[in-house]
């Protein structure tokens, strides 16, 4: 019987074609972790409002909150 060669790749000849990221985003902090007060008010407000349009009537806490979110770059 002939034995076949099989060709496998090495993994030390491959270059990793993923973008390396940029040091502001590893700077940058996570969403969950920035603006706990603001976002606390805010869910504060929307449960317990008694309004028929809790959106509308926690508009003032969720504007903070989004601010706040903006300050850190993040859109919500």
């Amino acid at each position: 019987m002939a034995s076949q060669a099989v060709s496998m790749p090495s993994l030390s000849s491959k270059t990793d074609s993923k973008p390396v990221a940029n040091a502001d985003a590893a700077s940058k902090p996570k969403p969950c972790c920035v603006c706990k007060d603001e976002k606390s008010k805010r869910d504060e407000c929307m449960l317990f409002s008694k309004a028929a349009d809790p959106a509308a009537d926690c508009k003032s806490t969720i504007d903070q909150y989004r601010s706040c979110m903006a300050g850190f770059g993040f859109q919500v």
